[in-house]
């Protein structure tokens, strides 16, 4: 990261440059340069003037190369903290280090990935409004670049660029009210989704269209009554209807057929079970999925062994003694992703760990365990 900060140190300066002569930090340098931009585009003298400005600074850099002492900015340095040695850091404090290392990282390429998603989403047309605009854009330009000389494109171009950056920028970052309702491209750019926002409105529509359909249901389910042979009750039919991946529900985990999942995790919840009461590490983690049904919670093992059957396992809600959320590493932020259960057959409390929906999954397994121990509970005396 270090190496990395001071790679790109160079063009944050540059780029803190040119924000600061945009913003008018300094008025009589933004004036000055203004100035002398204006007039350089105007008598058709903007790229000399760029390529002039390289060579200065090529030259400057040479002279610095050389001992010289030449500082110039616009905005004036921040000097960094002076980092303690790392001689000198104790275990939790390095452990911290490398957990902020990582942070920083994942945040940069977080960013990086952000902005490449919007550009791909951008031309891809997955926001036809936004590429509509560009598409026109293009047109224009395209049009323009056939009808009118060079020349004075070239002079559009430049005196629009200087209009734009010292005093169209300067106003909507001093008006933000007025950016968020004119400034097009910035209002463009902001509402271009990346992919992980193009998932959460594709999941949304579907659980709209999911709830639409369970609206609808239970005038379907009427008409299918007919359907279902006599003797047999509709919850019977769900459980014979309902199978994982490996089969029939009820025969993977030996229980009777009315049992089935709840409609909350018809598909399970995807979790590693940590047993601490086995030795062997291959007893003591497995992945699987979480099922919840009305009487029972049964984990399967995602083995794909003939013994994956003796892995899986069934858990009566009634011989739960404790169910809290549970934090794996107490070192890591935020509040955990597992649930721990304690049974009287197990001398440590099982873990159902790495849950992404592990709120979702406490409090359906919370519901309904309260919901069989208060059907369960035996009436007291002053009820007989």
């Amino acid at each position: 990261m270090r190496r990395l900060k001071r790679g790109a140190r160079p063009v944050t300066n540059f780029l803190r440059n040119l924000s600061a002569l945009s913003n008018w930090h300094s008025v009589y340098t933004s004036a000055i340069a203004f100035i002398i931009y204006m007039n350089a585009a105007w008598h058709g003298w903007a790229i000399p003037m760029f390529l002039f400005l390289a060579i200065l600074r090529l030259s400057l850099n040479y002279l610095i190369a050389r001992g010289w002492r030449i500082q110039w900015s616009i905005v004036p340095e921040v000097s960094e903290p002076m980092e303690p040695p790392k001689e000198d850091l104790t275990v939790s404090e390095k452990f911290q280090l490398v957990l902020d290392v990582a942070q920083k990282a994942q945040n940069i390429f977080g960013k990086m990935a952000d902005v490449l998603e919007k550009i791909k989403n951008l031309f891809m047309w997955v926001q036809p409004d936004s590429t509509r605009k560009l598409y026109i854009c293009l047109w224009v330009a395209f049009i323009f670049s056939c009808v009118l000389p060079y020349k004075l494109m070239g002079f559009m171009m430049g005196v629009y660029a200087g209009i734009k950056f010292f005093i169209i920028d300067f106003l909507f970052k001093s008006c933000p009210k007025l950016r968020d309702k004119y400034d097009t491209p910035y209002i463009v750019w902001n509402s271009l989704p990346t992919d992980p926002q193009l998932k959460e409105r594709t999941n949304a529509t579907v659980s709209r269209r999911l709830s639409c359909i369970e609206k609808v249901q239970p005038v379907v389910s009427r008409s299918s009554l007919a359907t279902v042979p006599s003797g047999m009750s509709r919850e019977d039919d769900a459980g014979r209807s309902h199978s994982t991946k490996k089969g029939p529900f009820h025969e993977i985990f030996n229980l009777p057929e009315t049992e089935r999942p709840l409609a909350v995790c018809e598909n399970g919840w995807r979790c590693c079970l940590i047993n601490r009461d086995r030795k062997m590490p291959t007893d003591y983690i497995r992945n699987g999925v979480l099922y919840v049904t009305e009487n029972y919670l049964c984990f399967e093992s995602s083995s794909s062994k003939s013994s994956a059957s003796k892995k899986n396992k069934v858990i009566k809600l009634v011989d739960i003694t404790d169910i809290q959320k549970y934090k794996v590493l107490s070192v890591l932020p935020g509040s955990g992703m597992g649930i721990s259960i304690a049974t009287p057959s197990t001398q440590k409390p099982l873990v159902f760990g790495a849950m992404i929906h592990r709120d979702e999954a406490f409090e359906t397994i919370f519901t309904q365990y309260m919901k069989i121990v208060t059907t369960s509970k035996p009436p007291s005396s002053t009820e007989l």
